[in-house]
């Protein structure tokens, strides 16, 4: 089972990060939950969602306290929250920043995990850039497709097509093939680098 936590601000389309996430997983025919966590939230405040995708039906309904994957989509959260607890040693970060992990603080701490599995994204600048709106989730699912291969792109944009339509449905489905080409890239980049 793979078990991811998105951590974001209210607002920012956390919760439906989680659910587009599903719904890619479910047209591939595998089972999937997804499902925030809520308390007295407002604009701005930290929110959590989690989703958890397998091949065979998914019985647990907890918060995700060990996640397989970390998606960030705001990088304000990274030393205010413990965004990173529970995660486990292979696991995949994804941090929406036009940063590197250096610059953010975090260079000490991505040395123990495999670094071909950690990487930002410039999700927030891919939004402005093809949907008009700081709107990071959509381009952070595109990015997680190509960093995890859990699901894969043409499943992502069935998922934005579903929600939206029109412009929005176009500048999403734009911003995260942008993202997915990206970290492609830079995913190609880094196991290139390791291989010598």
């Amino acid at each position: 089972m793979t078990e991811v936590r998105i951590h974001g601000r209210g607002g920012q389309g956390v919760v439906t990060a989680a659910e587009l996430l599903s719904v890619a997983a479910f047209t591939e025919g595998r089972h999937a939950q997804a499902f925030p966590s809520f308390g007295s939230e407002r604009m701005g405040a930290p929110v959590v969602s989690f989703c958890r995708i397998a091949d065979r039906v998914i019985r647990t309904r907890e918060p995700i306290v060990r996640p397989s994957a970390l998606i960030i989509q705001d990088a304000t959260l990274l030393h205010q929250v413990n965004v990173f607890e529970g995660l486990r040693p292979e696991g995949y970060l994804l941090v929406n920043s036009a940063h590197s992990f250096e610059e953010l603080g975090l260079g000490e701490f991505v040395r123990g995990f495999r670094r071909e599995r950690l990487l930002v994204v410039p999700a927030t600048e891919l939004a402005r850039q093809h949907l008009g709106r700081p709107m990071p989730n959509a381009a952070l699912l595109g990015g997680f497709a190509a960093l995890t291969g859990v699901v894969e792109l043409r499943s992502v944009i069935t998922a934005i097509s579903g929600r939206f339509t029109g412009a929005k449905a176009d500048g999403n489905i734009a911003a995260a093939t942008a993202a997915y080409g990206f970290v492609r890239a830079e995913r190609e980049e880094l196991t290139g680098a390791q291989a010598d």
